[in-house]
């Protein structure tokens, strides 16, 4: 399995080591990122990527090695320590920059059979509004199956996490990884993001503007053709 980790900060903590564990449970080849290392440019909003092509976008080439990794990766790790109860600023100026991959415009069709994971910690609260942040993007990407795996961690050093709360650590990622094992070489997209991808459909028959309707188009979507049966 390919997977493919994106960090919302740029060292090693108690996220970054709970979706690297996670993914040694479940074995493969990693790519890991670390924002803003990797990436750290703000979207400056000329909507260029939504009216004429993402390739026009000025951080294009900058963003397309992850771009790349993303769509050739089986499972997404978006992980993120709090941040004033949400992500941390460099997850969302990255997610940002793929607004225009949202289902309202051009979803990318191999995201239709990922699985993906939203991983946040804590000194205390914050977690489900981060998780939040992220599944969201996920979400409208179209991604099949989201899990979100939230942590009070109480601590901001790795090292001094309780032994008790790393137990509980270990016990979840095992478990999630079970999950994600079980479904991998079967995924489809849950009932909600079929749902939401039809409305799309029938919007984008008429298009909100010329690349979104050539695109829908081109795909073949809004006739008889669904990603989730042309990338199995």
């Amino acid at each position: 399995m390919k997977i493919v980790i994106i960090n919302g900060q740029s060292h090693k903590g108690s996220t970054e080591h709970i979706a690297m564990a996670l993914a040694e449970k479940i074995g493969g080849e990693v790519t890991e990122f670390f924002l803003p290392r990797d990436f750290g440019e703000f979207c400056c909003g000329c909507t260029k990527c939504f009216i004429e092509s993402e390739t026009k976008c000025p951080h294009f080439e900058k963003l397309s090695p992850i771009t790349d990794a993303l769509d050739v990766a089986d499972l997404i790790i978006l992980a993120s320590p709090v941040y004033v109860y949400h992500s941390s600023g460099a997850m969302k100026a990255f997610l940002d920059h793929y607004g225009y991959r949202w289902m309202v415009h051009r979803p990318a069709g191999c995201m239709f059979t990922k699985q993906a994971v939203c991983i946040s910690t804590a000194a205390g609260a914050g977690l489900k509004s981060t998780n939040k942040d992220m599944s969201d993007s996920l979400f409208f990407w179209g991604c099949a199956r989201i899990y979100k795996l939230g942590v009070a961690v109480m601590e901001t050093d790795w090292e001094k996490v309780k032994p008790e709360i790393k137990a509980k650590i270990e016990k979840k990622t095992t478990s999630l990884a079970k999950k994600i094992l079980n479904r991998q070489g079967r995924v489809t997209p849950a009932v909600k993001t079929k749902a939401f991808f039809c409305i799309m459909r029938l919007m984008q028959k008429n298009g909100f503007n010329e690349a979104d309707k050539n695109y829908w188009a081109e795909t073949g979507w809004t006739g008889k053709s669904r990603p989730w049966k042309l990338h199995k």
